[in-house]
């Protein structure tokens, strides 16, 4: 089985790298599409699925299975994407100092069967909790450039900011390798059948 991540994430691509072998990066080039009113659940799970459905219609993804994924970081049910700016970062971790928060990841594996080209979409999420953290202690976090391309503004790979999780770690880097594992499993299974 060929796979493809629809992803240019280097964490993901190091995450699913547990998980298989050898696979090809070809990321989702469209504009994302989404409702404001969807859940946090509902959003990651509608946006993996556009980034794999993409994907797979690419001729050189015929034939082949593709994961898309999309993780937030949700505060009061409010999704916190990418920051705009050092301000729009300060904004958001200052939300979420010495307070707890979720982060969602949906998961999509569009894959061929002999019946058909189908799919699986799936969620995880992750409680974190942060540790009260002073404005200069933002501040200098926000100096070394790492929230700027995070949703919620913070890897938990940094270190010094994360108190507690209470669920995947992996998927708060960005790829929930137990779910994955699980659904690779049912696909491995799927396209082995006659």
């Amino acid at each position: 089985m060929e796979w493809i991540l629809a992803s240019a994430s280097p964490r993901r691509k190091e995450l699913l790298g547990q998980l298989i072998g050898k696979f090809e990066i070809i990321p989702a080039r469209g504009e994302e599409r989404t409702d404001e009113n969807l859940s946090p659940e509902a959003l990651v799970k509608t946006l993996a699925e556009q980034k794999a459905t993409e994907v797979a219609t690419y001729p050189k993804s015929r034939g082949k299975i593709v994961l898309g994924a999309d993780t937030v970081v949700a505060y009061e049910r409010k999704v916190l994407g990418k920051p705009k700016d050092e301000e729009d970062a300060f904004s958001m971790l200052s939300a979420l100092s010495g307070r707890e928060h979720d982060v969602y990841t949906g998961v999509c594996i569009v894959y061929p069967t002999a019946r058909g080209v189908k799919k699986i979409v799936a969620v995880e999420r992750t409680q974190v909790r942060f540790y009260p953290l002073s404005e200069a202690q933002i501040r200098a976090y926000i100096a070394t450039g790492s929230p700027m391309d995070k949703a919620g503004a913070y890897g938990i790979q940094d270190g010094g900011l994360v108190e507690s999780i209470q669920g995947s770690f992996s998927n708060v880097v960005g790829l929930p390798i137990e779910l994955c594992a699980k659904l690779i499993q049912q696909v491995a299974t799927e396209c082995n059948e006659k």
